[in-house]
C-alpha cells in the first residue's frame, strides 16, 4: 500500500497502470468507514499477490485530486488501467462484493502466469534461443488461448523457423475474430506470400529475370506483385514496399486490392513494439507517458522507415 500525493501521483498511479491495474482508496482521518474498509483492502492486495496495487490518497490533504475525479463522499475506491479509471464504488463494501468488483477486472492467476511466459519468450528470443522461445509461447497460450500478444509473437515466431503447418494452425483462431486484427491479417498475408513462392516457379527466379519482365511491360501487375511476395519472403521489405507501391499509384483496385493489403500488411509486420511506459519515470502531466511513447518511436530508424511509407501509401491512395 502507498500513499499516494499530487506529487508521486503520475508516477505510483497513471505510470503503474499501464502495466498493472492501480486501486486507488480516496479516505480521510476521521472517515470511520474508511477505517473499516482499509485493512481490508490491504488484505486483499496481499491475497491476491500481485493482480492489482493499492494506494491511498488522503481526500482532506489531497483535494485537487478528489476534485479531479469528481470525489463527492468517502470512502470512495477507483480501479485505474492504462492510465484511465475503468470502475469504481463508494461506501465500506463487504470482502465478498470487494472481491467481486476486482475479478471483473482484473487477470486471473492463469492469465498473470500466462503475461509471465511471454515475457520470458521475448528474453529467450533476445538471448537467441527461438525453440525454448517458441516453448514458453507455447504454454502461453495453453494456459490463456485468449492472450492475443503472445499468440502474435508464437505465430511470427514459427514464421520465422519455417515450420508454416504450426503456423497456420495456431493463427486460425485469431481469423475468426470479429473485427479481424489488423497484425493477425498481416501474419496471414506473410504465410500466402511464402506459400505462393514455395508453389510458384517465379518464387526460385532472380530479381533481373522479373525486372525484364516489367520493363517490357510497366503494367504486368501479375509479375510486379510475384516480385514483392518473393521479396517479402527473402526479408527485402523496402524492395517489396517499392514494387507495391508501384501497383497501386497505377491502379489503386487491381487484383482485389491484394497490392495494398499486402503493403499495409509489411508495415504492420514493420512496425516496433510501442514501448511499455516505465513506472520508475515520473511526468508533469496526465499526457506525458504519451509524448515520452512518441519521442522513443521518433528516435527508432524502423518506425521512421514506417511512418515514410505510411505517408506514401496515403499519398498515392489520394
Amino acid at each position: 500500500m502507498i500513499n499516494v500525493t499530487i506529487q508521486n501521483f503520475e508516477t505510483e498511479v497513471v505510470a503503474a497502470s499501464s502495466t498493472i491495474a492501480v486501486l486507488i482508496d480516496f479516505w480521510a482521518p476521521w472517515c470511520g468507514p474508511c477505517k473499516v474498509i482499509g485493512p481490508l483492502l490491504e488484505k486483499l492486495e496481499t491475497d491476491y499477490a500481485g493482480r492489482f496495487k493499492l494506494v491511498k490518497i488522503d481526500s482532506d490533504q489531497e483535494q485537487e485530486l478528489g476534485q479531479a475525479f469528481g470525489i463527492r463522499s468517502i470512502p470512495t475506491c477507483i480501479l485505474m488501467s492504462g492510465g484511465k479509471p475503468v470502475d469504481g464504488f463508494m461506501g465500506a463494501l463487504p470482502e465478498g462484493q470487494i472481491k467481486a468488483f476486482l475479478d471483473k477486472h482484473l487477470p486471473s492467476e492463469n492469465e498473470l502466469e500466462a503475461q509471465a511466459d511471454a515475457q520470458d519468450a521475448q528474453a529467450l528470443i533476445a538471448a537467441g534461443d527461438p525453440q525454448a522461445a517458441l516453448n514458453k509461447l507455447h504454454e502461453a497460450l495453453s494456459i490463456n488461448p485468449a492472450n492475443d500478444d503472445a499468440r502474435y509473437d508464437y505465430v511470427k515466431l514459427l514464421i520465422e523457423n519455417n515450420m508454416l503447418d504450426e503456423a497456420e494452425a495456431a493463427l486460425a483462431p485469431a481469423l475468426t475474430q470479429i473485427p479481424r486484427q489488423l497484425r493477425f491479417d498481416a501474419l496471414k498475408q506473410f504465410l500466402d506470400a511464402i506459400n505462393f513462392a514455395a508453389a510458384d516457379a517465379r518464387g526460385a527466379w532472380v530479381v533481373e529475370q522479373f525486372d525484364a519482365l516489367i520493363a517490357a511491360n510497366k503494367r504486368d501487375f501479375d509479375t510486379r506483385l510475384a516480385k514483392a511476395r518473393v521479396l517479402m519472403v527473402r526479408g527485402e521489405w523496402t524492395a517489396a514496399l517499392d514494387e507495391l507501391l508501384e501497383i497501386v499509384m497505377r491502379d489503386k483496385s487491381w487484383g482485389d486490392a491484394v497490392p495494398r493489403k499486402t503493403f499495409v500488411a509489411i508495415l504492420e509486420l514493420l512496425t516496433p513494439p510501442r514501448p511499455k511506459a516505465d513506472p520508475q519515470v515520473g511526468t508533469k502531466t496526465a499526457t506525458g507517458i504519451e509524448i515520452a511513447g512518441k519521442a522513443v518511436a521518433q528516435l527508432d530508424p524502423q518506425a521512421q522507415l514506417v511512418a515514410t511509407y505510411r505517408r506514401k501509401l496515403s499519398m498515392a491512395l489520394n
